[in-house]
């Protein structure tokens, strides 16, 4: 029973990552409002009631990853030691992220189409941006409770938008210039670096503070 269930798992999976597959391709051929939801089933060879049962419309598909990353963002921040730097805690949780996608090379060809369609369709700019605010709320908080006696839930915020929001935005300006997924990476993973540094810069480790 047990490989039965591994078994239907994994079909499962398959049949999931066929859909999204499917549904950028089709996306960035066709266009977002052109393409319908019959013709990603059909291109993922399965039924339009099968596409159903795994996403709620055209747009959940786009954002397939969203929660799934910012979950695993907020229990590494929840796994903060005592006493933990924000700076630490935040370099951590984007390691982690990056690590993901390091294994997972679907999600990662899925990048750059994802952030053009992002950045192309109003509705869909719409969502993103509502996520992003209300994932960067939950991880400010997170960060906050990690850190309560170095950060301010204030400071907290500003730390988690720098960092997050400039890797965004870096991610999006090198994909404007025709980089690859991979150099994408790359240059978000620099602006990160570049806000943690000014992070640390910021609030200094206090063995090193001056005194």
């Amino acid at each position: 029973m047990g490989e039965d269930l591994g078994l239907r798992e994994r079909k499962k999976l398959r049949t999931r990552q066929a859909l999204i597959t499917a549904a950028l391709d089709l996306f960035m051929e066709k266009g977002y409002e052109q393409t319908t939801v019959s013709e990603i089933a059909a291109a993922a060879d399965v039924s339009t009631r099968t596409f159903f049962s795994y996403f709620a419309s055209k747009e959940d598909v786009v954002f397939h990853d969203s929660r799934e990353g910012l979950d695993r963002a907020l229990r590494t921040m929840a796994e903060a030691a005592p006493g933990e730097r924000a700076a630490d805690v935040l370099g951590r949780v984007i390691a982690d992220g990056y690590a993901a996608l390091d294994v997972d090379d679907q999600v990662r060809r899925g990048i750059v189409p994802t952030n053009r369609l992002t950045m192309t369709v109003p509705s869909l700019r719409a969502r993103g941006l509502l996520l992003l605010f209300d994932g960067q709320r939950e991880l400010a908080e997170a960060l906050h409770r990690a850190c309560p006696d170095e950060l301010t839930l204030v400071e907290a915020s500003a730390a988690v938008g720098a960092v997050v929001g400039g890797a965004k935005l870096a991610t999006f300006v090198a994909m404007n210039q025709g980089a690859s997924p991979e150099e994408t990476l790359r240059a978000g993973r620099q602006a990160v670096e570049f806000a943690l540094a000014g992070l640390r810069a910021r609030i200094p480790h206090p063995e090193t503070a001056a005194p």
